[in-house]
């Protein structure tokens, strides 16, 4: 069980907090339309992401208790500071399948392409709705040293013994997402574009290349 969508079509899991929203996608930007779409799979489980997200709305603030930098040492990351530059945010979980064979690769062809790039701010976050003894923060030195991560990692952990909202991870909350991995690409303008499970890295590395020009 990797992601609250899969949780949830086997029964075995309550929806997540996105499940009780209401959302309307209404708008989509240029990349929405180009890689919304087409990188997301033909798949039961991606027809119902593209249901989630919130794309076309201010991205919302953070609200990672404990960040760590590419030192292993404590640091802060938040979408305010980042206003003016693209963001990419990739949410995952240490146990998640997806992540390693889709969300973690995905994010080191970002880091490559735009790592040393003032105009592109980079983040990961441990979103942990499940799992709370495996998916834990000391596991985050592990997978930045596994796949050479050098931006900063949070870690979000929701409350397995609450109810309501203080169940899920407070990212989960504000972005809508379906479960890891999550990819979310804010506009400099503050703009979600892209907020889904999986997206084409070369189209969205090239869109974002062309933008930043």
């Amino acid at each position: 069980m990797t992601t609250a969508i899969e949780a949830d079509e086997r029964g075995v899991a309550s929806r997540s907090p996105s499940d009780r929203r209401t959302h309307s996608p209404g708008r989509r930007t240029a990349l929405g339309t180009a890689l919304g779409v087409a990188a997301l799979a033909l798949t039961p489980r991606a027809a119902r992401a593209a249901e989630r997200g919130i794309v076309g709305q201010p991205a919302p603030e953070l609200d990672v208790p404990r960040w760590s930098g590419a030192d292993g040492e404590p640091t802060r990351f938040t979408i305010a500071a980042t206003r003016g530059r693209w963001t990419f945010l990739k949410c995952f979980q240490y146990w998640c399948p997806g992540c390693h064979s889709s969300g973690f690769p995905t994010l080191v062809d970002v880091q490559k392409a735009f790592g040393a790039d003032g105009e592109v701010a980079i983040a990961a976050v441990q979103t942990v709705f499940e799992g709370h003894g495996t998916n834990r923060e000391d596991r985050i030195p592990e997978i930045r040293e596994r796949y050479a991560l050098e931006i900063p990692i949070g870690h979000d952990a929701g409350d397995p013994d609450a109810d309501g909202e203080e169940r899920w991870p407070t990212t989960m909350v504000r972005y809508r997402t379906g479960g890891t991995p999550w990819l979310v690409l804010i506009e400099p303008g503050g703009t979600v574009v892209f907020d889904g499970f999986h997206v084409d890295s070369a189209k969205l590395i090239d869109y974002v290349a062309r933008q930043i020009g």
